[in-house]
């Protein structure tokens, strides 16, 4: 029986040095990823690394709950995927804290309490940047893409590149890739409106 660490926050920025804290001294290994807990499973690439090291006998270890995601759905997908193959979890803080080989009511709670959780930040994120922008200032996430790059995407398209080579070309993500061809194709068309009136 090892105990096998999960780590992880949802952005680059967030710090992950709590939670390695209480997991290093414990666990064999301990698999970080920086990713929404919203995504789906699929496409998180530290816990799908966890759940291939895992044996039966096994215990998955996380802080708390909310590290297996904030989407009560994936959450939940996870927890039955694990407790198929006959591998435990261990939550160390938290309403669920303890040693868990099977779905019980606490443990879909906390899951439950941290997609809730989740979207109070969000409503909270939007009431605040709708009181900014009432004002006059714009807030939000600062762009990532320059005029260079700007320029550099649209030209790639005009070229006839798919988005996804645009964005290893480039160097950003394929959603700031599709944002910027999506946002140009707006304006264009706002533009044809306009000369045709």
């Amino acid at each position: 029986m090892a105990l096998v660490g999960l780590v992880r926050v949802s952005t680059s920025k967030q710090e992950t040095a709590r939670q390695h804290d209480d997991l290093d001294p414990i666990c064999v290994k301990v698999f970080e990823e920086k990713i929404s807990g919203t995504i789906k499973v699929a496409d998180r690439p530290g816990i799908q690394a966890a759940l291939g090291y895992l044996r039966p006998g096994d215990l998955l270890t996380v802080q708390e709950a909310d590290r297996l995601g904030r989407n009560l759905l994936e959450g939940l997908i996870v927890l039955n995927d694990l407790f198929q193959q006959g591998i435990s979890v261990k939550v160390l803080h938290g309403i669920a804290a303890g040693e868990h080989t099977e779905r019980s009511l606490i443990l879909d709670l906390a899951l439950a309490l941290a997609e809730d959780r989740r979207r109070d930040i969000a409503r909270k994120t939007r009431d605040g940047l709708d009181a900014a922008a009432r004002r006059g200032r714009k807030g939000g996430r600062p762009r990532v893409v320059d005029d260079d790059k700007r320029r550099a995407i649209l030209a790639r398209r005009a070229e006839g590149q798919s988005l996804r080579e645009i964005s290893r070309g480039v160097g950003v993500s394929l959603a700031v890739v599709h944002a910027e061809v999506a946002t140009e194709h707006v304006s264009m068309s706002s533009d044809l409106d306009s000369a045709s009136q």
